[in-house]
């Protein structure tokens, strides 16, 4: 395990932290010196046994769906670099993949970080360091040309810069109300093309709701709805096609009705008393586990559906936490509850959070965050993306980062005098993510050996979904 690094919370001046740590440094890729491999397993311990070889199915797809579920490795590595000395609460798993567009209680479509299971306080850089790395995976990945990918951190660096800087000189208050609407994205976006994108992203929202979700994923049976089995994404725990062991404590567990009642009871406790009312509109018909994502596979999570009195549903998504890679590696103050951990992270960092976002133990003891599933969620498609339109994606991403580093922090004075006017930390960054993206190429090939030895196992969702034909 790499040494915790830790530096005050950055009551020093900006220029004193550059004199310590020169942004030339940021070009440092860390403590590589590892097993990619056994981080993996670390960080795949307490999952579904029978679900990891999907975790790892899923991220053998392509060195980005590698890095995209090995935030651990960068964590780690992360750990073994100088950071500027100004500790705020990132997001700790800052991939291009991880922003996308949501609703807002008031339904306004917002773009914004929509993955928080790894916030923590951190160094703001380690943020901007993941991010400016999935660009140049993601180039590569996608067989952009030589200098794309240079170019798409030289665009995010930039944004970030200049949008800190216009933060740096504004009221927090005023922070705290700004919003990166889809409307004000078509106003900002200079390609054609890019519109167009946001455009069809609007339209596409209005479909994604809990009432468009309930055919597709349930059916009605005598009198109430049952979410409808398609193992491996989907499955009850106690079921037929469960793929939850016999020997899981949750298999053990399953039909204690009193647990979940009480879970649910905490969860309503942590939110506010109008959607405590809200809630008690709606009658529960089902629960259900959900894979979902790359990184997340494995973990516990789970759907629960519930009809309001005409029978509209909500779908509510329940997600374990756990300790976040961040923590692991960077020395931060003890945490009670991990989902409490999470969900005030998303609260400090968005611009607008789920309505029903809040945190509760199950009955076993494991920590979880609640939220709305799916509710208008939008995801970028990167793979439909040319580089100037992926250029114009990568100014968007370094504007919404820094929008949330300086309303989690009231601190974007501090980071933009580090920053400064130049080009030394674009410099930097551009040197930074080129080198841990040969990195992550490197750590790829390790793991696709691991697999192909049988060290490790990997599944497809096409593979294990066979195991449940007739």
């Amino acid at each position: 395990m790499a040494k915790i690094r830790n530096t005050d919370s950055g009551k020093k001046s900006s220029s004193t932290g550059r004199r310590q740590v020169p942004r030339r440094e940021h070009a440092a890729v860390g403590n590589v010196d590892r097993d990619p491999v056994k981080l993996l397993e670390i960080n795949s311990a307490g999952r579904i046994e029978r679900l990891v070889p999907l975790r790892y199915g899923r991220m053998i797809e392509s060195p980005f769906a590698f890095y995209r579920g090995s935030a651990i490795i960068q964590a780690h590595d992360l750990a073994g670099t100088p950071n500027s000395g100004v500790i705020i609460q990132i997001c700790g798993d800052c991939h291009l993949a991880n922003f996308g567009g949501f609703a807002t209680p008031e339904r306004a479509l917002l773009l914004d970080l929509n993955d928080f299971d790894e916030t923590s306080p951190g160094p703001w850089e380690w943020d901007l360091k993941r991010l400016a790395a999935s660009f140049v995976v993601a180039a590569r990945h996608l067989q952009h040309k030589r200098g794309v990918g240079e170019e798409l951190v030289r665009r995010v660096v930039s944004s970030y810069q200049t949008r800190m800087a216009n933060y740096a000189e504004t009221s927090i208050l005023d922070i705290w109300y700004d919003r990166i609407t889809f409307d004000r994205l078509l106003e900002e976006l200079t390609l054609p093309e890019a519109r167009k994108r946001v455009q069809r992203g609007m339209e596409r929202a209005a479909s994604r709701t809990g009432e468009a979700l309930l055919p597709k994923l349930s059916d009605r049976v005598g009198g109430r709805w049952l979410i409808r089995d398609a193992p491996p994404a989907i499955f009850h725990p106690g079921g037929k096609n469960t793929l939850i062991s016999a020997e899981d404590d949750w298999t053990r567990r399953s039909k204690t009705r009193h647990g979940v009642d009480k879970a649910f009871n905490e969860y309503l406790s942590t939110l506010a008393a109008d959607r405590r009312q809200l809630l008690s509109n709606f009658t529960a018909q089902d629960t259900a586990f959900k894979v979902v994502g790359v990184g997340s596979v494995g973990s516990r999570c789970l759907i629960h559906l519930m009809v309001d009195r005409h029978d509209k549903p909500l779908f509510l998504q329940i997600k374990e936490a756990t300790q976040s890679v961040v923590a692991r590696y960077f020395k931060s103050p003890p945490i009670e509850h991990e989902g409490q951990r999470v969900v005030e992270g998303q609260r400090l960092m968005q611009a607008a959070s789920d309505l029903f976002l809040g945190w509760t133990k199950g009955p076993l003891g494991r920590h979880f965050y609640m939220r709305q599933l799916r509710d208008m969620k939008l995801s970028p498609q990167i793979e439909l993306m040319d580089a100037p339109v992926l250029g114009e994606f990568a100014a968007v991403c370094g504007w919404v980062l820094a929008r949330a580093h300086a309303k989690a922090s009231g601190r974007a004075r501090e980071i933009n005098e580090y920053i400064g006017r130049g080009e030394q930390m674009a410099d930097a960054m551009v040197k930074y993510s080129e080198a841990y993206a040969d990195q992550v190429e490197r750590d790829y090939e390790v793991f696709v050996a691991a697999c192909r030895s049988g060290r490790l196992e990997a599944r497809t969702d096409t593979d294990m979904a066979a195991d449940f034909r007739v």
